[in-house]
């Protein structure tokens, strides 16, 4: 395993541990929120404070993008985009489907990237040119060409309400051309049940940086693709994305694309 994420995965675990501590007790939990239909605890607070220790102490000239403390470190070309805890409102509801996301993108192409599932024990790994695993096992897309027998994985736009309509036109079509549509709640984690075959398929309108910068790293290492809804790689930038099985992919795309509106264009 590469050095760099090495320190990913021992970071990702620090704050899986503290995670599962407070899933003992959430009554005791304080939950503030940030905005409409977006929540923050102290859990989330700590699991970051926690990734970054880890990281600064083996790259403290390394910048960090994380949810929580927002954008920090100046210059470097290395950047880690940190989600600490991916599905803040299932953990709060004691939902077992939440994840800490790590990425390191260097000069803005994202090359190593962890996501950990405390509540199973499930390591997603990932480094450019090297492949995706979980707990070290290779990991690859599933291998489904046909819609019609495709899972998808999906997420509501419920922090930009304003795309609810576009978003229900591609929702209304994907469900009844597949064979299901699923909605967990973690984008992180969607991705990574992509990138090994549990899902066919993912798209989502309005994520952020750290929802998917390892999560797309992790389909694209299993031999899946992905895009923003203008079939670039600007998905980071405009928090547009679909991704899948190639063939599935390519036909997602295309019901997106039918579906767009003028205030969705990428």
């Amino acid at each position: 395993m590469h050095p760099i994420l090495n320190i990913a995965v021992k970071a990702a675990r620090r704050a899986g541990s503290i995670i599962n501590r407070a899933s003992m007790d959430l009554d005791k939990i304080e939950v503030h929120s940030k905005q409409s239909n977006d929540f923050v605890t102290e859990v989330d607070r700590a699991a970051e404070d926690a990734i970054i220790d880890v990281i600064r102490e083996a790259y403290p000239e390394h910048a960090i993008l994380a949810e929580e403390s927002g954008d920090t470190g100046g210059e470097s070309e290395f950047q880690w985009i940190i989600d600490p805890l991916d599905g803040t409102t299932n953990f709060i509801h004691g939902f077992p489907q939440y994840a800490v996301s790590i990425a390191l993108a260097e000069r803005g192409i994202v090359q190593h990237g962890v996501i950990y599932d405390p509540t199973r024990n499930e390591l997603f790994t990932a480094t450019r040119g090297r492949g995706a695993f979980l707990n070290d096992r290779r990991i690859r897309v599933s291998r489904r060409t046909k819609l019609n027998e495709s899972l998808i994985g999906t997420g509501f736009p419920f922090k930009k309400l304003d795309h609810m309509e576009a978003y229900l036109g591609m929702f209304r079509e994907v469900a009844g051309k597949t064979a299901g549509m699923r909605r967990p709640g973690a984008a992180a984690l969607d991705l990574a049940y992509t990138a090994c075959g549990r899902t066919d398929g993912f798209f989502e309108i309005g994520l952020m940086p750290w929802d998917m910068a390892a999560g797309i790293l992790m389909v694209t290492e299993a031999g899946g693709l992905a895009s923003d809804f203008a079939g670039e790689a600007d998905y980071l930038k405009t928090g547009n994305l679909v991704a899948g099985t190639p063939k599935i992919f390519t036909q997602l795309l295309q019901i997106v694309q039918n579906n767009r509106t003028d205030t969705l264009t990428a």
